[in-house]
This record gives C-alpha cells, sequence and structure tokens, in this order.
C-alpha cells in the first residue's frame, strides 16, 4: 500500500496526554485478556498522517513477517530495524508505521518493522530470536537498530549479542523510551507513577511475568541495562520526563557514557512515554523524528 500526504494539524500537547490517558486505561490494563489488549491497541493507533509517496509492503524476512516502509528515492542500502513496543505481548508494526514513515522521508533510508512473536505464547527468547534472524539477513549493507519501549530494550539486547558474538556490529542504535530493566521497582517513585498518563507498574509486572520467569529478569539477554555497555555502537536515547521508564533510559546513558560509547541523550520535559510514535500531530514528536533522522544520516555516513 502506499501512504497518502494528510493536512498536518498540530494537537495541543494537554489534548494529546489526554489522548494518551485513555489509550492506557482501555488497552493497557493488566486486568484484560492480552488478545483483547492487542485489538483495541491495533484499533486506537492506526496511523492517519503519512508523508506523501510512502510505500508500505508486507515481507518475510529471515523467516519473520515484517513491514518494509520507504520514501520515494529512499536508499535501500541504508536500514533501520525498527521493533516495536508493548511490553513483549502487544503491539505490533502499524503501532510505528508513522514514525517510521516521517524517518524513512527525512532520512532517505528503508525502515523495516519486524512481527516478532509476542509473550505470553512465545516467551523470551523468542522476541529476540526473531530480531537477530531479521538482523542477520538484513547484514549486507549499513543498519541502525531502533525501537521504542520493549523494542527499545529488545534492539538493546540484539546490540549486545551482536557485540559478545564478534558480529558485525549495527551502524548504531536508536531506543525511544526503552524499556531497559525487568526487575525495577516501578513503583519506587511516586511522583513519576502520577505524572506517567499511559504506563503503570501494574501492567509492566504483568508483561515482565508473562514475558520471562523472574528468575531470568536479573541477566542482560531480558534486562540489558544489568550487561555492560563498553564496546555498543553509538547510541541515540530519547527519554521523556514524564515516564516510568525515563529511570532506565537515564542509567543507560551514564554507563554506555562511561563505557567510552558515543552517546547522544535527550530527555523531553513535560512529554509522556511514546511520544515520539505521534510525529505530524505533535511538535514534540516531529523533532524527535528529525533528530533520529540525524544521528541515522551521522551513524551510516
Amino acid at each position: 500500500m502506499s501512504g497518502r500526504a494528510r493536512p498536518g494539524t498540530r494537537v495541543p500537547p494537554a489534548l494529546m496526554r489526554m489522548g494518551a490517558r485513555q489509550l492506557g486505561r482501555r488497552c493497557l490494563d493488566p486486568a484484560l485478556p492480552w488478545q483483547v489488549q492487542r485489538t483495541r491497541l491495533d484499533q486506537l493507533t492506526r496511523p492517519i498522517l503519512l508523508p506523501r509517496g510512502i510505500t508500505v509492503t508486507r515481507q518475510v524476512i529471515g523467516g519473520v513477517p515484517a513491514e518494509v516502509v520507504s520514501a520515494p528515492g529512499a536508499d535501500s542500502r541504508r536500514t533501520v530495524i525498527h521493533f516495536h513496543g508493548g511490553g513483549y505481548c502487544v503491539g505490533s508494526a502499524q503501532t510505528a508505521r508513522s514514525w517510521a514513515a516521517h524517518l524513512s522521508a527525512q532520512a532517505g533510508c528503508r525502515v523495516v518493522l519486524p512481527e516478532y512473536r509476542l509473550a505470553p505464547e512465545h516467551p523470551h527468547p523468542a522476541a529476540l530470536e526473531d530480531a537477530c534472524a531479521v538482523m542477520a539477513a538484513l547484514s549486507g549493507g549499513a543498519v541502525v537498530l531502533s525501537g521504542d519501549s520493549a523494542g527499545g530494550g529488545l534492539a538493546l539486547a540484539l546490540a549486545l549479542r551482536t557485540r559478545d558474538e564478534g558480529q558485525d556490529p549495527a551502524a548504531g542504535c536508536i531506543l525511544l523510551s526503552p524499556w531497559l530493566d525487568l526487575g525495577r521497582d516501578r513503583r519506587a517513585d511516586p511522583g513519576l507513577v502520577r505524572r506517567d498518563v499511559l504506563l503503570s507498574p501494574d501492567w509492566l509486572d504483568a508483561c515482565a511475568r508473562a514475558y520471562a520467569d523472574p528468575s531470568a529478569w536479573a541477566g542482560h539477554p531480558v534486562s540489558p541495562l544489568r550487561a555492560e555497555h563498553a564496546g555498543l555502537p553509538p547510541l541515540l536515547i530519547q527519554a521523556p520526563a514524564d515516564d516510568l521508564l525515563a529511570p532506565d533510559a537515564e542509567a543507560l546513558a551514564a554507563s554506555a557514557a562511561a563505557g567510552g560509547v558515543e552517546v547522544t541523550y535527550t530527555r523531553w520535559p513535560h512529554m509522556w512515554h511514546d511520544f515520539a510514535l505521534q510525529p505530524g500531530l505533535l511538535a514534540a514528536a516531529d523533532n524527535a523524528v528529525a533528530q533520529a533522522a540525524w544521528f541515522a544520516g551521522k551513524v551510516v555516513g
């Protein structure tokens, strides 16, 4: 299918915040069956703003279904592999399609959105195995790893595995609101719990338990924040201030920088979890995508 340009109407951040709160209440509720959460999330996150000429094709890459998003003139030798969020249990390529389309248009690259297997039907290491298969199949050109929320954790876990196994590294890694430590106590900062309009500690805990046994949470394939981060490729980390996962992003930026990694860390005041996925609607998201496009162009040359 192809994307059509629509009039760009920015929505006031306060109204977008209210929408994020309703999305969290209606979709990310641990009392709901996973399939109900998935269906509601897909219904409420259909992208409505795509730049002119965008094409979205379905492919199977390394045995994994995926969407490939390309703007006119995008260089197929420059690829961003973006893993969608959703606590490893919900979400799909659709939730990141608008972000991918705007990034492709600005960076001149194609963006691959893998439909990795979801828990609890497919717990760890299924998602990481799928991520590895996609990267191996696309290793012929310049590749940037990317992910939002749980997808950010998956992207970082993949970068660590690549480093540890001596494989060709990605050119860089883009992490949006990343979930990097499944064992962290999300109730430790009550003020942050109140400010987060999308995520709740109960939902994150339910996702963590569905994805991996608590005995595995300390391992860096599941919680990549707990690894040593020296030797990673350049990182772009975008962290909203009003996000239960913001401490993960800050801790990773400090750890990676201390290990000699090139880190670009941006903290976005008054923004909520995964705000960057609303380009065309939210000015801050437009700025976040522009930064991601700059970073992708910088690391792939």
